[in-house]
């Protein structure tokens, strides 16, 4: 079992959250027949792209800071691990969906909306394992996050 020993590698674990949340959105914008709804989702892939440089220059600054020692530590670990492993992100390729022209805008949406629900629970968990001054940026990007998950909420009732 892998586990988190320096705080730089929860802020890469943030960058690869973000990159795979940016492919999916490209993925969507591409397979848009809408301009709209093309713009709607090259928006929340410009979103991705920057929190993936937050998580980059926080990455940065820590360096091989240690993470604070714990009793349980270890099963913290063991959580953080399921929430990653759970993500949706992580666990399929949309690529096919996309091309097979069975996955609607409001299919994608819902994904999307799931990417972002599971994000913002990583991320308040993560923001427990990074320096106390950079919890602002984990913050940030939560914060954000929440905004994108109503937007996407919105565009549903469009």
């Amino acid at each position: 079992m892998a586990y988190f020993f320096k705080a730089n590698d929860v802020a890469e674990l943030a960058m690869r959250i973000e990159q795979k949340g940016q492919a999916f959105y490209l993925l969507a914008a591409d397979a848009a027949e809408n301009p709209d709804a093309r713009e709607f989702f090259e928006f929340f892939a410009q979103e991705e792209s920057k929190h993936e440089v937050f998580f980059r220059e926080l990455r940065d600054r820590m360096g091989n800071t240690e993470l604070p020692p714990g009793s349980d530590f270890e099963e913290y670990t063991r959580y953080v691990l399921a929430l990653i492993d759970s993500h949706d992100v992580f666990n399929f390729d949309y690529t096919e969906a996309f091309n097979s022209g069975d996955f609607s805008f409001d299919d994608a949406v819902r994904t999307a909306m799931r990417f972002e629900k599971d994000t913002i629970l990583l991320f308040s968990e993560l923001k427990t394992m990074v320096p106390d001054d950079d919890r602002r940026i984990v913050e940030a990007c939560i914060e954000e996050e929440r905004g994108h998950l109503r937007m996407l909420a919105e565009k549903l009732k469009d």
